[in-house]
């Protein structure tokens, strides 16, 4: 009987999977507002005294921390003089865009208060309250937030005289405003909204 052959097959090794390519690293994201930046609202007005950081999107060496002066300027790299005091940071991020556009292409700026010091942001509150003081704005600020800030009137206060003065367009204007409707019978219609740059005063009673 002639002999069964048996034929040796040779497997190939299993051929090792070429390697994936290495994902492409996403670009950083912008950075957030600093970890140190102050709460301030989105319609906080800049002044003098505050301290601003000035973020430009990949451009480093663009990006500063500067000091608004007493002339309601600052002064950061290719932006020389530019008027701050006034603006909310969203308008001098895009001002300062404007600039930077005639050297960098699309910039893209963020504009921190790190300081905030601006009396254009703030509220007083005066006359007759317990600690009379500048409180820092902040959005939808109340009459009855104000007031609660300093400690609430004193024995003297006429709270139903109490007015705000405001200014707009460079006129003043006088509201009145009943206090005592207001924290003794809870009358809401007294609560009005408060601005930055108003003043409460709180006359003293009439004896």
């Amino acid at each position: 009987m002639a002999a069964l052959a048996v034929a040796a097959v040779s497997v190939p090794a299993a051929a090792t999977p070429p390697a994936a390519p290495a994902a492409a690293t996403p670009p950083a994201a912008p950075a957030a507002a600093p970890a140190a930046a102050a709460a301030v609202g989105p319609d906080y007005r800049i002044g003098p005294g505050d301290s601003l950081q000035i973020y430009v999107w990949q451009n480093p060496d663009l990006s500063v921390t500067v000091p608004v002066r007493q002339d309601g300027r600052i002064s950061t790299p290719l932006v020389e003089d530019m008027l701050a005091a006034g603006k909310t940071p969203s308008q001098l991020a895009r001002d300062i865009e404007t600039v930077l556009a005639e050297y960098v292409r699309s910039p893209k700026v963020n504009v921190f208060v790190m300081i905030a010091v601006s009396a254009l942001s703030q509220v007083k509150v005066t006359g007759q309250v317990k600690t009379p003081e500048a409180l820092p704005y902040h959005e939808g600020m109340t009459v009855l937030d104000a007031v609660l800030a300093v400690g609430g009137l004193t024995d003297f206060a006429a709270g139903n005289r109490a007015r705000v003065v405001r200014t707009v367009d460079g006129k003043q204007q006088d509201i009145k405003i009943r206090l005592d409707r207001l924290l003794e019978k809870g009358d809401m219609s007294q609560n009005i909204p408060l601005r930055p740059g108003d003043v409460l005063l709180v006359p003293q009673s009439r004896f």
